[in-house]
């Protein structure tokens, strides 16, 4: 299986229409400054400074678990706005999304907030994708919308709770950020981490996220950019 955090260069997705090919000399590369490779939502860079990408945009369902800050919750949120995918905030604490919906689109309705247990039907299809991002605390009920084609799930666990178990066994990507020992030492077991793995989890720095995917394992430093920064203020872990 591959991994769901890929760096661009390596081309992965639908493909697009044929054209033909484009050639330019090997110094001019430099010149670029549109990103060039793989599609996605950037969601922060490793330690050798290369960004990384989550492609939430699937022709199968997609399921995404955060353990960690509603910072970096709400930036992926923004972020995947940006890419052009509809997003849908399932929270019950509305005041916590209603400036980042309300920033987001330049007017228009690009992120919808819904209470627990109400976002309608999205639609999603290939031209219009959805992400929907669960915030229902620490006991999140079975959503009414679940992941299907083109549409993924991004659910936000502040901690480890009992249904946290079930949640990362059931998602193709999860994601951890600072916990106590006690908790690192569980998800360790679950996940399968090592050691070293646990023992840093406690000690990790705000922005800092374990992404895991079956046996891959990415450390991934998350900043925001001005305008984030200007909306959320800066990464945290705690909300």
């Amino acid at each position: 299986m591959s991994s769901p955090l890929t760096v661009p260069g390596r081309l992965r997705g639908l493909l697009g229409p044929r054209h033909p090919g484009h050639a330019m000399p090997l110094d001019d590369l430099g010149a670029l400054t549109l990103p060039v490779g793989d599609d996605g939502v950037v969601i922060g860079d490793d330690a050798e400074g290369r960004p990384q990408m989550i492609g939430f945009h699937r022709p199968i369902p997609y399921e995404v678990l955060l353990i960690g800050g509603l910072w970096t919750a709400q930036v992926l949120a923004l972020r995947a706005a940006g890419t052009g995918a509809r997003v849908a905030v399932e929270t019950g604490r509305a005041q916590a999304w209603t400036t980042l919906a309300q920033a987001a689109g330049a007017g228009l309705e690009c992120i919808t907030l819904h209470g627990v247990g109400r976002v309608p039907p999205m639609g999603a299809t290939v031209g219009s994708p959805v992400v929907v991002v669960r915030d229902c605390g620490m006991r999140p009920p079975r959503g009414r919308v679940v992941a299907s084609p083109w549409q993924s799930v991004l659910t936000l666990l502040p901690y480890m709770s009992p249904v946290a178990p079930r949640l990362m066994r059931n998602s193709a990507l999860v994601g951890i950020q600072r916990v106590s020992p006690g908790e690192a030492e569980q998800i360790g077991k679950i996940l399968g981490l090592s050691a070293a793995e646990v023992e840093a989890l406690p000690t990790l720095a705000d922005g800092v996220t374990l992404w895991c995917a079956g046996a891959d394992r990415q450390w991934v430093m998350t900043t925001g950019t001005d305008a984030e920064t200007g909306l959320l203020g800066v990464a945290r872990r705690m909300d």
